[in-house]
């Protein structure tokens, strides 16, 4: 197996956290009452209880590195996810950033940022 990195966030309920991150296609592959892992593809998340965690004042976050940004925006849009500057959950459209990479931000119910990053070519 290569080496890879799984994010440990928080959760205030996993049937909710499950539910979001379902309408961005990711499926549940483990549960237990500490523990949750959500997989899409080559993504890997996993989840804490956190139950008494209040999202505005989350500092929890994540880097999603992606071939193409542009679609995984466009996917969390048609998930319901709405655009907007406040709020959570909510989504960042991407934009070119000045060294030459493209960058989102997905914000989720529990106030994680996850950026989506798609590297310069």
């Amino acid at each position: 197996m290569p080496d890879f990195a799984t994010p440990n966030l928080p959760s205030r309920k996993f049937e909710n956290t499950a539910r979001f991150y379902a309408l961005i296609g990711f499926e549940e592959t483990w549960r237990d009452a500490g523990w949750m892992i959500l997989k899409r593809g080559g993504l890997t998340l996993e989840f804490f209880p956190f139950p008494d965690l209040d999202p505005a004042q989350s500092s929890f976050s994540c880097c999603f590195r992606m071939d193409d940004v542009d679609a995984f925006f466009k996917g969390v849009l048609a998930g319901g996810v709405p655009e907007a500057t406040k709020g959570w959950p909510r989504v960042h459209p991407p934009k070119k950033e000045p060294w030459g990479g493209i960058v989102g931000a997905l914000i989720d119910p529990d106030g994680s940022l996850i950026r989506f990053i798609q590297a310069p070519v």
